[in-house]
């Protein structure tokens, strides 16, 4: 924190008497007045973590604090308490703790960044000084943490997550955005290192880097053969580079020998035009050894695989091997027997309780057949002697008392043979019918009375 336009600061910043009151001492004994006490480290404490946050660092000292917060040309007297205390609660650590928490292999090539003033105050503190040096550098657990989760998290999305190994400055390229400083990397890869998730050595002078793989709990030591593949990559890059730059200087060749044969300068473009074919033949040759060395990757890419597969074959065998130790095929065919002699039994009871299921449905059956005949002797003659009342539709759609088919074909026949009469016949038996019809409607038009007379 250089200065106090990085930093966003709280809304009570312009109040005067707040923090006339935030910019005093802490009383030397707490219980004089726990609410005050507790409000102003409260305070501190969280506008420094604002403050390293809105920074993009993980590292705080007092010198820069009274720099950062100062006000009307004040510091706030109460920073060395604060610092204190966010030690002792363990929100903070010195900075050279925090590496000598780690492997001592980092010592030695983070000496540059664990200067030789912070161990002062290491030795300082074993006399029983409790002053707070000026320049002494503290790492704020929290940020730091969230800078190594973030720069995992970026190594992972990257396209250098198929490789284990990076070196450092290639690590300082992928991180721009998420570290600072060189300062804020190393404390992340310092976190890193605690959580297992990546392990750091020197190789020919060179920082390199190797990350946990998905799917490991922990990164493992740099071995031979992750050095060997190193060397690879490296090389790999190294050849793309001197190919790339062959290509340009051949495109070079050929623009001048253009630019000449415009010129009439026919000796030279042609110069030009030799040496850009020798440039092309050593692009050729660098090409083909970029291709050989890509071979080989793949193929270690591909025993890897391999490795993977046997690994997970063996861990199947063995996990078989366990699951089938207490099984025979003896044991096996003995249990099988058993379930069908279960079978057979339970069959069996099926069969004897299906039977006597069926007897008593017999016995109901048989009862229900003498009910029967008990109500057909129980009618009357007449009702017996009555043809039996049809039960069909009596027409095409079944509405009752409608002719319909069924009826008529239980109907006799009407014959088709030719009646012996005549029209004489015919007619007498006409008037027949009519005086018969005269006299029925004469009848019905005697009284009740007339009638009665008549009878006597």
């Amino acid at each position: 924190m250089s200065n106090a336009t990085e930093m966003t600061l709280p809304p009570e910043w312009d109040d005067d008497e707040r923090m006339n009151f935030m910019f005093s001492d802490f009383n030397e004994n707490r219980d004089v007045n726990t609410t005050d006490w507790d409000s102003k480290m409260d305070f501190w404490t969280a506008l420094i973590l604002k403050g390293c946050r809105d920074r993009g660092t993980v590292c705080v000292s007092l010198q820069e604090l009274n720099k950062t917060l100062r006000r009307k040309e004040k510091s706030p007297l109460g920073l060395a308490t604060v610092i204190q205390s966010m030690a002792r609660c363990g929100k903070i650590q010195r900075e050279s703790e925090f590496a000598a928490n780690v492997d001592c292999g980092w010592l030695s090539w983070g000496v540059g960044l664990l200067l030789v003033k912070p161990l002062k105050w290491t030795f300082s503190t074993l006399l029983g000084s409790s002053q707070v040096p000026l320049e002494e550098s503290f790492v704020v657990i929290e940020l730091v943490k969230e800078k190594a989760a973030e720069l995992l998290k970026v190594y992972r999305s990257s396209e250098f997550a198929s490789r284990s190994i990076l070196s450092f400055q290639e690590l300082c390229t992928l991180s721009s955005d998420v570290c600072a400083d060189e300062s804020t990397l190393c404390m992340a890869l310092l976190q890193l290192q605690r959580d297992k998730q990546v392990t750091v050595s020197l190789h020919d002078g060179d920082k390199i880097v190797k990350f946990c793989q998905n799917g490991q709990a922990q990164v493992s030591l740099v071995s031979d053969v992750d050095m060997g593949i190193y060397q690879l990559q490296r090389s790999e890059k190294l050849l793309e580079e001197r190919v790339e730059k062959l290509g340009l200087e051949a495109d070079k060749c050929k623009e001048e020998a253009r630019v000449l044969l415009r010129e009439g300068k026919k000796s030279q473009a042609l110069r030009c035009l030799r040496a850009r074919k020798r440039v092309e033949k050593r692009a050729d040759s660098l090409f083909a050894k970029l291709e050989s060395i890509r071979g080989i990757l793949d193929r270690i890419a591909q025993s890897q695989t391999d490795k993977t597969v046997i690994q997970a074959y063996q861990a199947g065998v063995s996990a078989l091997r366990l699951s089938l130790k207490d099984v025979t095929v003896e044991h096996a065919e003995s249990l099988v027997d058993q379930i069908q002699e279960l079978c057979d039994t339970q069959d069996e009871v099926n069969q004897t309780i299906s039977s006597g299921v069926n007897s008593a449905d017999a016995d109901i059956d048989e009862l229900e057949e003498e009910l029967k005949s008990l109500l057909d002797e129980s009618k009357p003659d007449s009702v017996s002697g009555l043809p039996e009342v049809p039960t069909k539709g009596l027409g095409p759609s079944g509405e009752p008392g409608l002719p319909g088919t069924d009826l008529l074909s239980s109907l006799p026949a009407v014959p088709y043979t030719h009646l012996d009469i005549t029209a004489e016949q015919l007619e007498e038996e006409l008037n027949q019918l009519t005086l018969t019809d005269s006299g029925f409607q004469k009848e019905r038009r005697t009284s009740p009375a007339k009638k009665l007379e008549s009878a006597q």
